[in-house]
């Protein structure tokens, strides 16, 4: 097996369908095209399916195809495929990369073993061992094989990247985690890994620009990791670039469609951004909304009229569109010949008598806390700010006036989806949030 770079001018085909050497460097070449020219996966997925219609495929074409699977994103196939390959160092570590992908670290692990025994590189497969410990929450494990690493790697991308990756969960030390991934990116540039983690570093400082950029670099390498697209698309949404964030999420659902997050989050994206838009639309409301503030006074009314409508409390159009004719015929002294003028009147401005009769003038009553404990009365009082919704969530907070935890747990969760631009994904987060406290939505 040859460890060599492959010539520059070799093409995927060359290295996925002929009998020729195959290996890391043959891997990365492959990797490397991909994410300088994306059109290159889909020649992948054709070659691979290549490989798959042949009848009769050796252990050495398994090996190929299994990692092309691994590339592609179809992780059960490549196991199932690498299961039936030569045994071979480069199978049982891509082997436990499909495992790790699939959340299944004790399986990788002892693939990952397996590698090394095997004769695959000893540092990769430490490291990948301490990146499934880590997963496991094994945290004191995972820094004791970093720990016991010593040489060239430990100035690699690779050992600066797992070892801030640890740390930042360890907790104690984010400036260290900084640090190491600022190393890390020094290092390469390109490390998925450091671009993402120091990209949620800075996400979580609220230095979102830079943040953006890292996340950007990151969906940049391929394979491209689906937390990258997810955090990427939610910052673009709060910065109201609703078609880049779904186009975040149509490159995962194109690789994943069966992925809930990223479905949930695209069609709160597509409802966000139709509503961010139709400036038409909120242009008009305003329009309507200034109408109906007209007072009825500055119109030219008789006297019975305009007597009648002051004893009903009619002071603009807009009260007047919130009646209905049949009210206004039971008024004293009221007739049909009033009736036609208010309508005239009405009819200069676009409006009719009744037209926002449906819409409710009634104010939920405040609640009284006086029977709960101090304790009780002071969650229910605490500002919905307490709570740290993202900027979506928040919004919609606004729209509707809610400012206390006690406000919102009146609302239910249908009630909230009917706010513009609030979709499930923001009602999950308001529950998972209101949960923390032991509170819940009405009817939940």
């Amino acid at each position: 097996m040859s460890y060599g770079l492959p010539s520059v001018d070799t093409t995927l085909r060359d290295i996925v369908l002929s009998n020729s050497s195959f290996g890391p460097a043959e891997i990365e070449t492959i990797v490397g095209k991909i994410t300088t020219d994306f059109t290159q996966f889909n020649e992948l997925r054709d070659l691979a399916n290549q490989l798959e219609s042949q009848h009769e495929r050796s252990p050495a074409t398994n090996v190929r195809l299994g990692v092309a699977r691994y590339l592609l994103g179809n992780y059960d196939s490549a196991i199932e495929i690498l299961n039936n390959s030569d045994s071979g160092a480069l199978a049982y570590f891509y082997k436990g990369k499909a495992y790790f992908s699939l959340n299944r670290f004790e399986e990788a692990i002892q693939c990952f073993s397996s590698a090394n025994t095997g004769g695959y590189d000893n540092d990769k497969c430490s490291l990948s061992i301490a990146e499934c410990k880590r997963h496991l929450g094994q945290l004191t494990e995972a820094m004791t094989i970093l720990d016991n690493m010593f040489g060239p790697i430990e100035q690699t991308a690779e050992y600066l990247y797992q070892r801030g990756a640890t740390i930042a969960l360890i907790g104690n030390n984010p400036e260290e985690v900084v640090r190491l991934y600022e190393r890390a990116i020094e290092a390469d540039g390109r490390h998925a890994g450091a671009l993402f983690g120091l990209g949620l570093e800075n996400d979580r400082r609220g230095n979102d620009e830079r943040a953006i950029e890292l996340y950007q670099r990151a969906a940049a390498v391929f394979p491209t990791n689906v937390g990258v697209l997810l955090n990427l698309g939610i910052l673009y949404e709060d910065h109201d670039q609703y078609d880049r964030a779904r186009q975040c999420y149509d490159r995962i659902l194109e690789h994943d469609p069966l992925n809930d997050r990223a479905r949930l989050f695209r069609l709160d994206a597509m409802a966000s951004m139709d509503g961010h838009y139709d400036y038409e639309d909120e242009q008009r409301r305003e329009r309507l909304q200034q109408v109906l503030n007209i007072p009825v006074a500055q119109f030219e009314l008789s006297v019975r009229s305009r007597n009648c409508l002051q004893r009903m409390g009619i002071a603009t159009l807009g009260d007047l569109a919130r009646v209905t004719e049949q009210e206004l015929l039971n008024s004293k002294n009221f007739g049909e010949t009033s009736l036609v003028e208010i309508r005239e009147m009405l009819a200069q401005k676009g409006l009719s008598i009744g037209q926002l009769t449906s819409e409710s003038s009634t104010k939920e009553e405040p609640v009284d806390f006086s029977h709960l404990s101090q304790e009780e009365q002071a969650l229910f009082e605490r500002p919905i700010g307490d709570l740290n919704l993202s900027v979506r969530a928040r919004k919609c907070m606004t729209r509707l006036g809610l400012t206390t935890f006690g406000e919102l747990v009146r609302k239910s969760g249908d009630e909230l989806l009917e706010c513009k631009n609030f979709g499930v994904t923001s009602l999950n987060e308001i529950r998972e949030k209101l949960t923390n406290f032991g509170m819940k939505l009405r009817g939940d």
